[in-house]
């Protein structure tokens, strides 16, 4: 019997696919599931049953959450990258980790077929394709859902005709959780207009009329500390950021963004450490560097957040500008005080002894210390100079 490694997450998708490839195609299943942050020991435990229960002949977990923060959400944070200024990259992102893994397991289990749940329209199954097609070249990629253009209410009527149960109510929405943030997609989510209800986020808002301040410590750019604890690696306090935002509603939005494919697409996401972290890590920035260092980064880390997003984690240029990224962060160390309130948080401000906003060097607004009033006049004078030529040369021209 041939061999197959299916990416496994124990959602709809994989389910069916693990039913269709073992009955339909007569194939012997191996499932993995690459854990990014977004599962519980106890919901591993499940998911791992639920495989064998739909009759797999092996299913590995990889912890995976580390070395996704280590090859990718830094340089996230070190770029303070959203996608379209709205999106933080939350599955794109671990899309690519996962399948970086399962390539791997693969190679293990000695597989020449690998199989994944991506439907057609989508960007995932080209992240996936892509990754595979360069690492596990010659593997032959199956793809069930796509390949059949399968709607979630088909798989669902088809999986009930297997006799597999499940909860197909909660499978009405897509559903990707993960370190740096969870997906939501819907039946709202398929046109333009619409909003999804309270009961499809995945973390419920409890603290209605609370409001508490955090104040999370960067080290070079990194997390080090989150209310004055101490954490022994970023992902830690990562989720300790979730569990106290998430529960305010906080980072919930609606993505839209072009696929890598061309048409449009929505996606409900929520995303309360993620949004929190970047936008305090920014603010730090915004003290600590110069305004070129701030400009350079910004465009380079568009185009990473693109990139990255198109799947093209493996192209060369992605180390070069990490390690730019990494050289940016040398001067990022401060406490950055941010208050969380229902719906919404607000940066309240920066401690730092980078602070490039000293008052030695003057107020803004009132008097600088570095430099006179006729300093300034001088320095006006030459710096639009040959703005001031170009404009006394186009006027003798119309003469």
């Amino acid at each position: 019997m041939e061999k197959v490694v299916l990416g496994f997450s124990g959602g709809l998708d994989t389910t069916f696919c693990v039913k269709y490839l073992t009955e339909d195609k007569g194939l012997e299943v191996h499932s993995v599931i690459v854990n990014t942050g977004g599962f519980s020991e106890e919901e591993l435990k499940k998911v791992e049953a639920h495989a064998y229960a739909l009759g797999v002949k092996t299913h590995t977990t990889v912890n995976a959450v580390k070395g996704y923060y280590d090859n990718i959400i830094k340089y996230l944070i070190y770029g303070n990258v959203l996608k379209n200024n709205t999106y933080p990259l939350s599955v794109s992102a671990e899309r690519l980790s996962q399948a970086l893994h399962i390539a791997e397991h693969v190679k293990k289990v000695g597989a020449k077929l690998v199989a994944h749940g991506s439907t057609g329209a989508g960007n995932d199954q080209v992240r996936f394709d892509m990754i595979f097609q360069i690492l596990i070249p010659g593997i032959e990629i199956l793809t069930p859902i796509r390949d059949l253009q399968l709607s979630r209410e088909a798989e669902i009527d088809y999986l009930k005709g297997k006799g597999v149960e499940m909860n197909f109510e909660k499978a009405a929405y897509s559903i990707n959780k993960g370190l740096w943030g969870t997906s939501v997609g819907g039946k709202e989510t398929l046109h333009s207009k619409g909003i999804l209800p309270e009961s499809a986020w995945p973390t419920q808002m409890t603290k209605e009329g609370s409001t508490e301040e955090m104040v999370i410590r960067f080290e070079k750019g990194e997390i080090n500390k989150v209310n004055g604890q101490s954490f022994a690696h970023p992902t830690e306090a990562i989720q300790y950021i979730q569990s106290i935002a998430g529960a305010y509603g906080i980072g919930r939005d609606i993505h839209v963004g072009d696929t890598i494919i061309g048409i449009k697409g929505r996606v409900g996401f929520e995303a309360a450490a993620p949004m929190v972290i970047l936008k305090a890590h920014h603010a730090l920035e915004k003290h600590v560097l110069t305004k070129w260092q701030l400009s350079w980064k910004e465009q380079l880390a568009s185009f990473y957040g693109n990139w990255l997003h198109e799947g093209q984690i493996l192209d060369p240029v992605m180390r070069d500008i990490e390690a730019y990224l990494t050289n940016s962060q040398e001067q990022v160390t401060g406490d950055v005080f941010v208050q969380l309130n229902p719906y919404r948080f607000q940066i309240i401000g920066i401690e730092s002894e980078h602070d490039l906003m000293s008052a030695k060097f003057g107020k803004y607004g009132e008097m600088n210390t570095g430099f006179t009033g006729a300093d300034v006049r001088g320095f006006t004078k030459i710096f639009g100079n040959q703005t001031s030529i170009f404009h006394n040369v186009k006027e003798s021209n119309k003469k």
